[in-house]
């Protein structure tokens, strides 16, 4: 009971933790007022015709990828449930996938099902777990982790980068005579996640850390999950823009999103090297800047409603060239087959 009171108290005054139908519904109205302009509800679908939804939901990553050069995102390979092990184990090789390695599914968000694999048998245990197609992807150990949200109007030759996040991933740093659990315990942020690590079972929770030794406890930087945000946007400058422009108009009919990415520093992204886009999200995809902790609910409100309008302007740019928005018919089969693959998933 204690816990569940604690916790409450921490998501109840931070509104990074409230949930997404209320931090979202005062944008309703607007959005509403945009698909009264658009005559659709379903404009989102025209902001990049390249990607299923245009991104919103229940897009494959898998599709995505393929629409990048190689150079661009970690080895990578797909996995269906049919594939078998030895076939799996062929194609890794094959594709120069060591471990460690990052498995998540073909489609889904907000770190369902992530995990990080670090060997074979750990391997072939998720995907006993996962009755679903999903990807194996070379785990990338560049040090910065950041979110980059990218907007180009389909008429105009550059495109500006909106948003910059810098993951930091969750983790505590020792004191010396506290054992990690109760490190988590003292750190709102890793207390969130007490229960559901204590249950994974993959760290120790009575180890003891050195003074000031940090021990990483979620090695991916997804919010869900633990991981703070912090705003970036100091860094953007002409270099920045002209690299993620560049990077952005290799990816056919890509308008309008966010990269997520590791980098070995930024003066290496500017110059194109050292980077890899692990995840780009489409019209679903959110400034993550505004998950700062202590940022402003209402400027929060301020910062979606400008990039619901960008979504909104690529869209209707996009019709305007013949690329038509989902129908309600559309949107419905997608819904569905969106739950069957999430029932399919529960069902290993």
């Amino acid at each position: 009971m204690l816990f569940k009171l604690k916790s409450f108290y921490i998501k109840l005054r931070s509104w990074e933790y409230w949930p997404m139908w209320v931090v979202y519904f005062p944008l309703g109205f607007y959005y509403t007022y945009l698909a009264i302009k658009a005559r659709s509800f379903f404009f989102f679908s025209a902001s990049n015709p390249s990607i299923e939804t245009g991104g919103m939901f229940f897009e494959s990553k898998w599709s995505i990828f393929q629409l990048m050069p190689k150079h661009y995102f970690p080895n990578t390979i797909l996995v269906v449930p049919e594939d078998a092990l030895p076939v799996i184990e062929a194609r890794m090789i094959a594709a120069n996938i060591a471990f460690p390695v990052i498995a998540k599914p073909d489609r889904g968000e907000r770190g369902w099902c992530v995990k990080k694999i670090h060997n074979f048998s750990e391997l072939v245990q998720y995907k006993a777990n996962t009755n679903i197609p999903f990807l194996v992807q070379t785990y990338i150990d560049y040090p910065l982790e950041l979110s980059v949200f990218y907007y180009r109007h389909p008429s105009s030759k550059n495109g500006v980068i909106t948003s910059v996040t810098y993951k930091k991933l969750l983790s505590v740093v020792g004191d010396g005579f506290s054992t990690i659990g109760k490190l988590m315990r003292k750190n709102d942020r890793a207390f969130l996640q007490y229960q559901r690590l204590k249950k994974e079972n993959t760290i120790d929770f009575n180890t003891v850390l050195p003074l000031g030794e940090e021990k990483v406890l979620v090695p991916y930087g997804n919010h869900v999950l633990g991981t703070m945000f912090i705003d970036f946007n100091h860094i953007v400058d002409d270099a920045l823009t002209n690299a993620i422009d560049a990077i952005s108009k290799n990816i056919e009919g890509f308008y309008f999103g966010r990269f997520d990415l590791r980098c070995a520093s930024i003066e290496d992204l500017k110059q194109q090297q050292n980077f890899s886009i692990l995840e780009l999200n489409g019209a679903g995809a959110e400034p993550a800047h505004i998950y700062h902790p202590g940022f402003s609910f209402f400027k929060a409100q301020k910062v979606l409603m400008q990039h619901f309008k960008m979504l909104f302007d690529a869209a209707k740019a996009n019709e305007k060239e013949g690329v038509p928005f989902m129908s309600y018919k559309s949107y419905k089969q997608t819904k569905q087959l969106e739950k069957a693959f999430k029932q399919q998933a529960l069902q290993a």
